[in-house]
């Protein structure tokens, strides 16, 4: 275990950035959104094309936080056991017994979660709303911490099984890892040239920086962090606003709003702040509500996107000041 470094929680989270950095190139945005995530307890749904470094980011987070971690790939066969465990049955002892699935660890990465069928989807839903799997009528508790990292590919929709809006919603967050820029795709060749290998993160210099105490202290601290009577009116507004566009059929609920403040909370005390202001509610709204809502079939014909409508609501939901 890595000690504690002497600046507190908040600086060994920041130092997150620079670890990942010795594996991923880039994807800044979705290295913050998952310590935000962990933060908040909450869950995250990756989308990208193949080959952006979703799995290697998962992997570099979970050795840089001293996390353990499980990689399932989801598949049309995957049955619910495959995810949560089952009992099997032992000739020696004549009894049944627990063997834990992949859904026991810190930091699961369910890739290709829409190339699963619901039923199995269903099941790690269960687990990760409850944090706890039961089998044989026996609830069996999930580690602490406990995240998902599901990944989705946008591209490919054939032989897929989208997430339903009520189990989207189950996620806090929904980041897009962008393909690189010119410069960053140079780099990462540049590395690959020089012998780097996404297996061994070990042989990259990737270190814990922080472990589960960190995380723990961290929360106790973003819990502190204050919300004025304005700024929670404001979150509500931005989300009541989404209910009313005439772009969506689906607007955020009060899950979404209650995930929105959350997730604002979780940025404020990573900016090093003890309250929110507006615009980290505006900094957390596209990745917080872009799964909740629901285009209308004639907006998305137009070339409409979830992103266009919400960054178009904050820009004319009035901002407290």
């Amino acid at each position: 275990m890595t000690a504690p470094p002497p600046e507190g929680p908040r600086a060994a989270l920041e130092a997150l950035r620079t670890e990942i950095g010795k594996a991923v190139v880039g994807q800044d945005a979705a290295v913050t959104g998952l310590v935000v995530a962990l933060l908040c307890r909450g869950h995250v749904l990756l989308e990208g094309v193949p080959g952006v470094a979703k799995t290697l980011l998962v992997r570099t987070l979970a050795t840089a936080l001293d996390l353990g971690t499980k990689r399932v790939q989801f598949t049309p066969d995957l049955m619910p056991s495959d995810v949560t465990g089952s009992l099997v049955y032992d000739a020696r002892t004549a009894e049944f017994s627990f063997q834990p699935g992949p859904v026991f660890t810190h930091l699961m990465l369910a890739d290709e979660i829409n190339r699963t069928p619901p039923k199995t989807q269903a099941s790690l839903l269960e687990a990760m709303e409850e944090r706890q799997v039961t089998v044989d009528g026996t609830p069996r508790p999930l580690p602490e911490p406990f995240m998902v990292a599901a990944t989705q590919n946008p591209v490919e929709y054939e032989g897929t099984y989208p997430l339903p809006e009520a189990q989207l919603d189950r996620f806090l967050l929904k980041l897009l890892l962008p393909l690189p820029d010119r410069a960053q795709e140079i780099d990462v060749l540049t590395r690959h040239a020089a012998g780097f290998d996404p297996r061994d993160l070990d042989a990259a210099g990737v270190r814990p920086v922080a472990g589960p105490a960190e995380l723990a202290a961290a929360r106790t601290e973003v819990a502190k962090v204050s919300v004025s009577p304005e700024v929670a009116g404001y979150v509500v507004d931005v989300c009541r606003a989404t209910r009313d566009s005439p772009s969506l059929a689906l607007g955020a609920s009060p899950r979404g709003a209650t995930a929105l403040l959350a997730t604002a909370r979780a940025w404020a005390w990573l900016s090093g702040r003890d309250y929110v202001t507006p615009d980290d509610v505006k900094a957390l709204a596209l990745p917080t509500l872009r799964h909740r809502v629901r285009l209308r079939p004639e907006a998305e014909m137009e070339g409409v996107t979830s992103d266009s409508v919400i960054t178009g609501l904050l820009a004319r939901v009035p901002v407290p000041r």
